[in-house]
């Protein structure tokens, strides 16, 4: 809960670093409380028509944390010495997507890159 709770205090922060546990926890938790906002909003009766399962609850979530999970990736791509612009790869059907997830896996870079001090020092 601490790394979903640091990327959010560094809402629109794209300057920096960012550690593959910092990246990873933030999108894990930011996974369960989409789920349990799509829950809520079924519970509760929030769903925009009949048979679609997402409403409200979890659209705000959603645009809540849009921002601070592009900031998040951006400092991750910062991490392995990429731009931050190589989050556009993601725009390429299929193939971007899956570079994007490789780019996100990798160890970031030892010691000062161009983008900031190591984060794991």
């Amino acid at each position: 809960m601490n790394w979903y709770l640091k990327v959010l205090k560094q809402y629109a922060d794209f300057n920096g670093r960012a550690r593959r546990t910092e990246y990873w926890m933030f999108v894990l938790i930011y996974l369960v409380t989409l789920i349990i906002a799509a829950v809520l909003d079924n519970l509760l009766g929030l769903t925009f028509m009949e048979g679609i399962p997402y409403g409200y609850l979890y659209l705000a979530v959603a645009l809540f944390s849009l921002i601070p999970s592009i900031s998040v990736g951006v400092r991750r791509l910062h991490d392995i010495g990429k731009s931050g612009w190589m989050y556009l790869i993601v725009l390429i059907p299929f193939i971007g997507g899956i570079w994007l997830l490789v780019l996100f896996v990798t160890e970031g870079n030892k010691g000062d890159n161009q983008y900031g001090p190591d984060p794991k020092a």
